[in-house]
């Protein structure tokens, strides 16, 4: 085999759908031939790429709680400095350069989600310690486990599932990609829809000419419904989540937002109408006095956590019905430990993962040098750091397919609401082995650092992998380099937080909100007292799970929508609809199928111009350049203008996508 010039046009129709019985999906690199991937240019850009984009992500996930998805923006960048430097063959280094350099925000959101909370204890318990070493050495764990944990997963959600999940984040990011090598009117619809849905969401983040959110409160008897049932309507009028509903489809949007509309309009105000004038304890879960709590408050405080329990549970089920997978896994570990390859060298280019062998020594050193860092670096006790161990092991691999499933379905991953889950079970174990006080403090949130990382890498890493399969490169170049990637990522990402808290802070006036730190520090603060976790929401949540798989409607997706704030949700619904009306507008079905791949083109168009203009925002916001209009976006006014530019953008996105027709 040998290196081959790239011609293309762009995927294959069938990359989206399933396939019918017999039939197989070619990528746009022939699993026969030999592109360039692994060189010394995308190894340095994809390096370069994760410093950067891991300094940005972290300064904007601690401002305002929100990590950007950093694989799109790097996938342009990629793309573009090819075409300047006018290399050649380019799809295979960009897919390495975009797998690398995407470490950067799961990295982040792994390491702010939790991490920043033993310096907003520290700042109440001066002898709990904190240092570089602490949230380096919980990112890098955390993002090693995560990869060699998905590793032996790969094939079932990239292959196995063909066209059965929708990929929403993949399926933007290798359009981008590809859109590179095929130039044409599908590079130009994307550049345009780019432009289009970019300046849409970076006139809402920067400028603030209209509202991001629209909620019925703003209407006449809206406020009075909200503050006495606690009913309210709320939509985020975002491009960039439009065009991720219209990815995901109708079927998935509709789940999602089932378990939202469940929790917003029955669960909200049913807590309201039972515990609405005096507080109560049901099974060591204290319901407070809710009328004096906006429906908002009522969901963060309660209703959020049975989705929570929903997830876990769902991942639970997750694991059972995938015990084959994981069975034939460890049963090739155990053919090449017994000196059998298998099928192995027969084994096309495009499905050849990193050898068992070296994954499960892999997993077992990893495990090793994590006992070592709790030992010596965390707990100093034998019994506490075997235990701390035991649960970030246990946690993290049944965790892993959730997330991964969670992404794959909604291109969002639900990390900060599991990790909630390791830090409530870490403690409890931790207070019952005689743990408590700050060492307890610190053990719990270093177990959930390490946890949440492992989850946020494995998710990320799966929409990487699904790039790649599509493309036709090779897994496990991608797998080895990752590795490489979250190395310098967790560096990065420990000293921007040092900087961070000694410039600004996580507490006080002026701090840096960093709001699922603040809030894991609330919740760990009491538990390592004596407190209780919402054990009775959880078991609602679980209960929920069950049913919901009995009568074969995934939970998983249903637990999202419950755990996901509403506003988030209700636009996928209408994207997931656009899409729907787009692909059954003509009678002709190759009409239908050209319409719906349009769309689909100007939706990740809108995905990546959101995530570009995200980072452009940041950095300003970096800067210290405020230009939004405060006053203005908070008002009626903006609210009403939000709905016209929503109504807008909506119409160009169906128009242009009935514009398509029959090709001859």
């Amino acid at each position: 085999m040998e290196n081959t010039e790239i011609k293309t046009t762009g995927l294959p129709e069938n990359a989206a759908r399933e396939l019918r019985p017999g039939e197989k999906y070619e990528p746009i690199l022939s699993p026969m031939k030999v592109y360039p991937e692994v060189n010394a240019w995308s190894v340095s850009l994809g390096l370069v790429m994760t410093i950067i984009f891991s300094a940005a992500a972290a300064y904007l996930g601690l401002k305002v709680g929100q990590v950007f998805e950093a694989a799109i923006p790097i996938a342009i960048i990629a793309v573009g400095l090819s075409g300047a430097l006018k290399r050649k063959n380019s799809l295979g280094e960009n897919v390495i350069i975009q797998s690398i350099g995407a470490c950067s925000g799961a990295i982040v959101a792994g390491a702010i989600f939790t991490l920043p909370a033993l310096y907003i204890l520290q700042a109440k318990y001066p002898e709990l310690t904190v240092d570089f070493f602490k949230v380096f050495m919980s990112s890098l764990l955390g993002g090693v486990l995560g990869i060699l944990f998905l590793i032996p997963f790969r094939k079932y959600f990239v292959s196995d599932m063909h066209g059965k999940y929708p990929f929403p984040e993949a399926t933007a990011t290798t359009q981008v990609l590809v859109s590179g090598e095929t130039g044409g009117n599908g590079a130009k619809l994307l550049l345009v829809s780019g432009l289009i849905g970019g300046i849409y969401d970076f006139i809402v983040s920067t400028f603030g000419w209209w509202a991001e959110t629209f909620t019925t409160r703003v209407l006449p008897f809206g406020e009075a419904i909200a503050d006495k049932a606690k009913l309210v309507l709320k939509l985020n009028v975002g491009a960039a989540v439009l065009g991720l509903g219209y990815i995901i489809g109708l079927k998935y949007a509709f789940i999602i937002c089932c378990g939202s509309f469940l929790v917003w309009f029955f669960i909200v105000p049913v807590l309201n109408l039972c515990f609405g004038a005096e507080g109560v304890t049901i099974l060591g879960t204290e319901f407070a006095n809710m009328g004096a709590m906006s429906a908002e408050e009522i969901f963060s405080n309660y209703a959020r956590h049975i989705g929570i329990g929903g997830i876990a549970a769902a991942g639970v089920i997750g694991i059972i019905k995938s015990s084959g997978i994981i069975k034939s896994a460890f049963g090739l570990a155990v053919q090449e430990f017994g000196g059998k390859k298998g099928d192995a060298a027969q084994v096309a280019r495009t499905q050849r993962d990193i050898s068992m062998k070296i994954i499960v020594f892999g997993i077992l050193l990893t495990l090793a040098i994590t006992f070592l860092f709790f030992q010596f670096g965390v707990v100093h006790n034998i019994k506490h750091a075997v235990i701390a161990l035991v649960t970030v092991g246990v946690i993290a691999f049944l965790f892993t397919t959730v997330a991964a499933n969670a992404i794959a379905i909604v291109g969002t991953n639900p990390v900060s609401g599991m990790t909630l889950m390791t830090l409530i079970l870490g403690s409890v174990i931790l207070v019952a082995s005689g743990l408590t006080g700050t060492a307890g403090m610190t053990a719990a949130l270093v177990i959930g650092g390490v946890v949440c990382t492992a989850l946020s890498v494995s998710g990320a890493f799966i929409t990487d992998l699904k790039i790649g399969y599509w493309i036709g490169t090779t897994p496990a170049k991608q797998e080895s380099w990752k590795f490489l990637g979250t190395l310098v990522a967790a560096a990065t990402v420990g000293g921007v937080m040092m900087v961070l808290n000694d410039t600004y802070g996580f507490t006080g006036p002026d701090a840096l909100v960093a709001p699922q730190a603040n809030a894991m520090a609330a919740v760990i603060e009491p538990l390592m007292s004596g407190g209780n976790a919402p054990w009775f929401l959880y078991g609602v949540g679980a209960v929920l799970a069950v049913v919901l798989t009995a009568f074969k409607v995934p939970a998983l997706a249903f637990a999202l929508g419950m755990f996901i704030p509403l506003e988030l949700n209700l636009p996928l619904l209408v994207g997931g609809g656009i899409a729907w009306y787009v692909g059954s507008r003509s009678k002709d079905e190759s009409v239908n199928k050209a319409r719906t791949e349009k769309g689909t083109l100007l939706a990740s168009g809108f995905i990546a111009g959101g995530a570009l203009m995200g980072v452009v925002s940041a950095i300003m916001r970096f800067c210290g350049v405020n230009l939004l209009a405060d006053t203005w976006q908070e008002s009626a006014g903006a609210q009403y203008v939000a709905i016209l530019a929503y109504v807008l953008i909506i119409a160009y996105l169906i128009y242009a996508s009935l514009k398509e027709d029959k090709k001859k």
